[in-house]
C-alpha cells in the first residue's frame, strides 16, 4: 500500500547497526516525509532500544512480519552487506518498495539478479550512494554543466581516512573478510567515485591498482589476527568521454593528514572541492575554490542558498548527506520522478569497481560498457 499524496512514507527497517542509529534513524527522525513505523534486528533488544529512542511504533518479531506489514510503504535493508542480497529478495517478493545501503550485494551477479527482481516486479529501488545529492557536489555539478570550466581536460581525485589499518576495532572485522566485498575500496571507492563521476560523467576505459598492504589484519579488542587479500587502496586512471583523463587515489590506514581533494581542469577555469575528513563529522564541511580565466587565484565559492534543502540540525556532514539522499527519495515518490540512486547506479558501481580489480590482476587497461 502506498502512502497518500502528502503523508509521510511509512517505513520499516531492518537492521540497527552503527551506521543505522549514527545516520538512517536520525535521519529519519529530522525529515517530515518519512515516518518509522517498525523495526526488526535479530538482536530484539538493540531493536527494542532503538524503538524506545526514536519512537518507532513496534518492534517486528520476525523480518517476515516487518515485510508483508501492509502499513509500510518503503523497507530499509540495512543488515550487513553478506545478508542483503536475500533480504532484499523477500522485500521485492512481498512487492514493497526497498532502500539498501551500499554496497547493494556482495556480487556483481547478485546486484545484477537484484535488479532484475526489482523491475519485474515494479518496486522502487534505491541503494545508498548518497554523496552524489550533498549540496556540494549538485552546486559543482552544475558549475560543470554551466561552463564555468570550459571543456573538461582532467579529473583528479584523492581520499584518504585513518580508518581500515592493521589494526581494527571489531566493529570493522566484517571488512576483513574479501568475500564481504566491505573493504576501504568497495565503501568508500563506491560512494567517493558516485559522487565525482556524477558530475563529471563516467570513464570509458580505465587502468587500475587494487593492492593489499596489510595481508593480516589484527582485532583490537580480542587480539585476534586474520590473513586478508582485501586491497587497502585504489588507484585509477581513464579516460572520460571525450579526451578529458581522470585519476583517483583512495587509501585507507592513512596516519595522518587524511581528507579529500579533488582538481578538476578545464579549458576556461579550474575547481578545488576539498575536506578535512573523508567521513564527516559536525563542522567537517566541504570547500570549494574555483578561477574562471587565466592564472587567477582560487577563490572560494560558497554553497547558493537553493543548494541547501533540509531542516536546520546539528547532525554530523555525514548524516546530512544520507538525509539528502531520503528527501531525493521523499520528493521522487511524490512527483513521479527518479533521482535518488537506484540499483542500476549500484550495479555500474559494481561493475566499475570488478573492472579496476580485473585490470590489476591483468596489468592492462580494461574497457567499460556503455551504460544502458
Amino acid at each position: 500500500m502506498e502512502a497518500s499524496q502528502g503523508s509521510p512514507l511509512r517505513v520499516g527497517v531492518i537492521g540497527v547497526g552503527n551506521w543505522a542509529k549514527h545516520g538512517h534513524l536520525r535521519v529519519l527522525d529530522l525529515l517530515p516525509q518519512y515516518t518509522l513505523q517498525a523495526v526488526y534486528s535479530r538482536r530484539r533488544e538493540a531493536a527494542e532500544a532503538a524503538a524506545r529512542e526514536y519512537r518507532i511504533g513496534r518492534v517486528a518479531a520476525s523480518m517476515d512480519e516487518l515485510i508483508e506489514s501492509h502499513d509500510i510503504d518503503l523497507v530499509l535493508v540495512l543488515n550487513t552487506a553478506p545478508q542483503h542480497a536475500q533480504t532484499v529478495k523477500r522485500v521485492i517478493a512481498a512487492g514493497k518498495h526497498v532502500y539498501c545501503e551500499w554496497p547493494l550485494t556482495t556480487t556483481l551477479a547478485g546486484s545484477e539478479e537484484l535488479l532484475r527482481l526489482a523491475e519485474t516486479h515494479g518496486v522502487r529501488h534505491v541503494v545508498g550512494l548518497q554523496r552524489r545529492h550533498a549540496p556540494h557536489n549538485r552546486y559543482v555539478r552544475d558549475l560543470i554543466a554551466q561552463g564555468y570550466v570550459g571543456e573538461l581536460r582532467s579529473v583528479r581525485m584523492h581520499v584518504s581516512m585513518n580508518y581500515f589499518q592493521a589494526t581494527r576495532t571489531r566493529a570493522l572485522e566484517w571488512t576483513v573478510p574479501p568475500e564481504n566485498f566491505s573493504s576501504v575500496v568497495s565503501i568508500y571507492g563506491g560512494h567517493f567515485l558516485d559522487m565525482l563521476f556524477s558530475g563529471t560523467g563516467w570513464p570509458v576505459s580505465i587502468a587500475a591498482l587494487t593492492p593489499n598492504q596489510f595481508p593480516s589484519v589484527t582485532i583490537r579488542e580480542t587480539g585476534v589476527s586474520m590473513p586478508t587479500s582485501t586491497p587497502d587502496q585504489l588507484v585509477l586512471a581513464g579516460m572520460l568521454d571525450g579526451s578529458a583523463v581522470v585519476s583517483v587515489h583512495i587509501e585507507g590506514g592513512k596516519r595522518n593528514g587524511s581528507g579529500v581533494q579533488i582538481d578538476i581542469t578545464g579549458t576556461e577555469g579550474d575547481l578545488r572541492i576539498t575536506n578535512a575528513s573523508a567521513f564527516g563529522d559536525v563542522g567537517d564541511d566541504y570547500e570549494i575554490f574555483g578561477a574562471h580565466g587565466d592564472k587567477l587565484a582560487l577563490e572560494r565559492l560558497d554553497v547558493p542558498d537553493p543548494y541547501r534543502r533540509l531542516p536546520d540540525s546539528p547532525l554530523p556532514s555525514a548524516v546530512m548527506e544520507l538525509a539528502e539522499l531520503y528527501w531525493a527519495y521523499a520528493h521522487d515518490v511524490a512527483n513521479g520522478t527518479h533521482t535518488a540512486p537506484t540499483f542500476a547506479d549500484a550495479v555500474r558501481m559494481h561493475r566499475l569497481l570488478d573492472s579496476a580489480q580485473t585490470s590489476y590482476r591483468a596489468r592492462e587497461f580494461a574497457r567499460l560498457d556503455a551504460a544502458e
